[in-house]
């Protein structure tokens, strides 16, 4: 495939998929690779104290869960947010999830494990810094922020509250690690997001240049379409200025959009993670899923051309466990790109329209709707993603599994995505963002 190649044909999933395949059986008689070389502490200990910053999340808790199998001390920080401003917009996880308590217990009772847990917001200072001294961690993984574009674009308020949130409370975790645990890894999540759409390969982070006869070695231009993606832009900014002052450890992970219900551990432990199929905090391939088993139009945005890189659940997983498990040298700020593949909307619409249609009488229809966003819709894209295949990750799910898993996955609750159905459709319009009354 050629990167200037904007929109992917149908004819690429299919051989990206015999591919997948293929290498998934020579894989398998192989013997099983490692996932990440284990932590080596001073102290020669394989296992790592990780503290999950939003372990109640769609990532957060089946990490969690990947991590305690693997034999890690896991504990974690959440203040509900996400189920509380789903519910806002009057919506809900299409998947039923228990609450943290009952989760934590279910856990206990199937591994004899306890996960460590604190209730509180990480925008609080004394909360992230009690939580640093308590837990003492080797690793902080800091998904604790705000996820969603539209959320973002609503209006003033939530905007406002998405930038505040989110750069406030990665400063107290810089702060709380450099006072009191400075040589923990700080394994924060962005997203690919940050670099928007440009004209060139996007390299992982950082690239050479050369301008009016001189050269040097630079962070890549960040191009945001949201103001949730310039919080995460804002952040990784801030996260460089940090590990130059105190020489914080720091990987920064620019994560494709995840796609998925399933992971080794959730099944493994009969738990399950939440999902989100609204306009507002459901991603793409999620929702088109959602739309075809509720037996609603598949509604790609203006012309469906928008490509972005996306990975399985599972996969991002992996990927967070992998650099996790191999952190930076001392004083390291480094990038990781996180994804498979990546596809325009238009062809994951498709994809999701012929599986739906060979296991089902009746056929999804697919209906492009006006384009609540400012973006382009017709682009050249080719990331780079070669850290993390360095360091072992093999992709686990191919996309055409992926699809096929979610599909089955909310048939088991299509009577409450019936009820969700007036959530689905975009309302939100980043022209009509609101101000003040």
């Amino acid at each position: 495939m050629k990167p200037e190649d904007t929109a992917l044909n149908g004819s690429r999933i299919f051989i990206v998929a015999a591919t997948w395949k293929i290498c998934h059986l020579i894989h398998c008689f192989k013997p099983k690779r490692p996932e990440g070389n284990h932590y080596n502490s001073t102290s020669n200990d394989p296992t790592m104290r990780v503290l999950i910053l939003g372990i109640d999340g769609y990532i957060g808790w089946p990490l969690a869960l990947h991590l305690l199998e693997r034999g890690h001390n896991v504990s974690g920080i959440d203040n509900f947010y996400t189920r509380k401003r789903v519910k806002e917009v009057h919506s809900a996880s299409a998947i039923g999830i228990g609450t943290m308590k009952s989760r934590l217990n279910k856990i206990r009772d199937e591994t004899g494990k306890d996960i460590g847990f604190v209730r509180g917001d990480v925008s609080e200072p004394r909360i992230v810094y009690d939580s640093v001294k308590k837990f003492n961690p080797d690793c902080v993984v800091h998904l604790a922020e705000q996820r969603s574009a539209p959320y973002s674009m609503i209006g003033l308020k939530q905007a406002t509250e998405t930038l505040q949130k989110n750069m406030i409370g990665t400063l107290n975790l810089v702060y709380a690690l450099k006072d009191h645990a400075p040589n923990c890894h700080l394994l924060k999540l962005g997203t690919m997001g940050e670099y928007g759409t440009p004209n060139i390969d996007i390299p992982e982070g950082f690239f050479n240049i050369e301008y009016n006869g001189r050269r040097d070695f630079l962070p890549f231009p960040k191009n945001a379409g949201s103001w949730y993606h310039w919080s995460k832009v804002h952040d990784s900014n801030n996260l460089m200025f940090a590990n130059r002052l105190w020489e914080i450890g720091v990987t920064d992970v620019m994560q494709g959009v995840v796609y998925g219900t399933r992971t080794d551990a959730l099944m493994h432990l009969k738990s399950s993670t939440r999902l989100d199929i609204d306009e507002v905090w459901g991603t793409a391939l999620n929702r088109f899923c959602a739309q075809a088993v509720a037996g609603l139009p598949i509604t790609p945005y203006g012309k469906g051309g928008q490509t972005r890189g996306f990975l399985s659940l599972d996969d991002s997983i992996q990927c967070l466990t992998i650099a996790a498990e191999n952190p930076p040298e001392k004083g390291e700020y480094r990038v990781f790109n996180q994804f498979d593949d990546y596809y325009s909307v238009m062809d994951l619409a498709n994809e999701v329209k012929r599986i739906y249609d060979m296991g089902h009488k009746d056929p999804a229809v697919i209906e492009n709707v006006p384009n609540p966003r400012i973006e382009k819709e017709a682009h050249y894209y080719n990331p780079e993603m070669k850290k993390l295949r360095e360091l072992g990750y093999r992709p686990r799910r191919s996309l055409q599994e992926g699809i096929s898993e979610i599909i089955r996955d909310l048939e088991k609750h299509r009577k409450r995505i019936l009820g969700l159905r007036e959530v689905i459709m975009p309302r939100t319009t980043w022209k009509e963002s609101k101000g003040l009354s």
